[in-house]
């Protein structure tokens, strides 16, 4: 079934769904790059378990990563408050 086959309303349900599958496939792409990221940063030998400084490193990289999320996230509200 195509999308022409679809009234307006039913089209732009669809679109509105296909985007926000786009932002999630997108958002976990980012994620999946930067634990990549963080791990090729942090981590410095391969072992059983991690030393102090990896732990520590990957700690603070994700500290910062939900610091950052969270302000994107106010901002864009704020933006979206204000529109």
């Amino acid at each position: 079934m195509s999308q022409a086959n679809f009234d307006e309303a039913a089209q732009r349900e669809l679109s509105k769904f296909l985007e926000s599958e786009q932002a999630k496939a997108r958002l976990q792409q980012s994620i999946h790059t930067f634990c990549d990221l963080a791990f090729d940063k942090c981590v410095t030998k391969i072992g059983n378990k991690l030393d102090r400084s990896e732990e520590a490193c990957l700690a603070n990289t994700v500290d910062r990563f939900l610091d950052t999320s969270l302000f994107i996230v106010r901002r864009l509200e704020e933006t979206k408050g204000s529109m």
